[in-house]
């Protein structure tokens, strides 16, 4: 997906413009970031793109971000006033998320993000569904038709196993062990882990890789040494993390649940309902591929802020 620079080569500017649109789509299916925050996404990079010139050339020196947020803090940029702290600060963060995306796909060689000397906007907690609402949307994909299957079993998985989206759809069928309920991942930065995956998704993953996979895998004409992909389109296409991110906002629509719900949501809820459920934070760290601690602590101020919820609710003087 990338498509950016290697070493201290400069890139031109399609490929440029190819690597901001990845970042782009990384953003609406794998975060699952409302269209009107894509667009001011859009709007940063490619003003960005723009001050690289005509030729729109950029390499991997630290150098060019911080250059170009410092103009944006000066005033007298062209005929444009000096950015408000807050806007920078948007700026700044839109270019971080891009350094980092391009860090993590390889198309560049050094992590500059963290050389970035601005502000950081504060975190926010991610949104979580209930219990009831994950229910909600999985029955809303429980017909008998071979697409219905398929959706049925790829959302439980996400749900069991707390994968990211393109975690799941880059499994191959040598990935899943269905007797033994493990799944083999491998995550970000090429780390491996094995995952257990509950019965409730077994059960659909099997229905699955035996009543409608087959049909579909004839007309699969990629490598085939590790058994070809295991989620697979009706074209014989394995079937990627746009068209799992659409199937996932039918499905939340259906169901009648809020907007802003992506297959990020579903990775979320997992690990907020394992701590609830009284699971250790390591594990849950474990479980989700998280290289720090830190990042899997999000998730504990996060089951905070739900009791506090819940005692809000039911305390009678609350």
């Amino acid at each position: 997906m990338g498509g950016g620079v290697q070493g201290g080569s400069a890139a031109h500017p399609d490929r440029l413009t190819q690597t901001i649109d990845g970042f782009l789509t990384y953003l609406r299916v794998e975060r699952g970031l409302s269209d009107a925050t894509l667009r001011a996404y859009r709007a940063d990079l490619l003003d960005f793109a723009a001050s690289r010139g005509a030729s729109g050339a950029w390499d991997t020196s630290a150098e060019t971000p911080i250059h170009y947020l410092s103009m944006l803090a000066a005033p007298g940029r062209g005929r444009r006033p000096a950015l408000r702290p807050t806007t920078l600060r948007r700026r700044a963060a839109s270019l971080r998320g891009f350094y980092r995306f391009c860090y993590a796909e390889g198309s560049i060689e050094t992590d500059l993000a963290g050389r970035f000397d601005l502000p950081r906007q504060p975190r926010l907690l991610p949104d979580v569904l209930t219990i009831d609402e994950v229910d909600r949307l999985l029955q809303v994909r429980s017909d008998d038709s071979a697409t219905g299957t398929r959706d049925r079993a790829l959302l439980e998985l996400l749900y069991a196993s707390g994968l990211r989206v393109s975690e799941a759809v880059g499994l191959d069928r040598d990935d899943i062990d269905l007797n033994v309920a493990l799944v083999r991942v491998i995550g970000k930065g090429d780390r491996e882990r094995q995952v257990p995956v509950g019965e409730v998704a077994v059960a659909w993953l099997s229905r699955y890789v035996a009543e409608v996979r087959p049909g579909w895998l004839g007309k699969w004409h990629g490598d085939g040494r590790h058994g070809g992909p295991l989620f697979l389109s009706v074209r014989g296409e394995r079937f990627d993390r746009r068209r799992a991110w659409e199937m996932m906002v039918a499905a939340a629509r259906a169901a009648g649940l809020k907007e802003g719900i992506s297959p990020h949501t579903l990775r979320h809820s997992f690990a907020t309902h394992l701590l609830e459920g009284g699971a250790d934070l390591r594990v849950v760290q474990e479980l989700l591929g998280h290289a720090s601690i830190n990042t899997t602590q999000l998730y504990t101020h996060l089951t905070g802020e739900r009791i506090k919820d819940v005692y809000a609710r039911a305390h009678p003087r609350a």
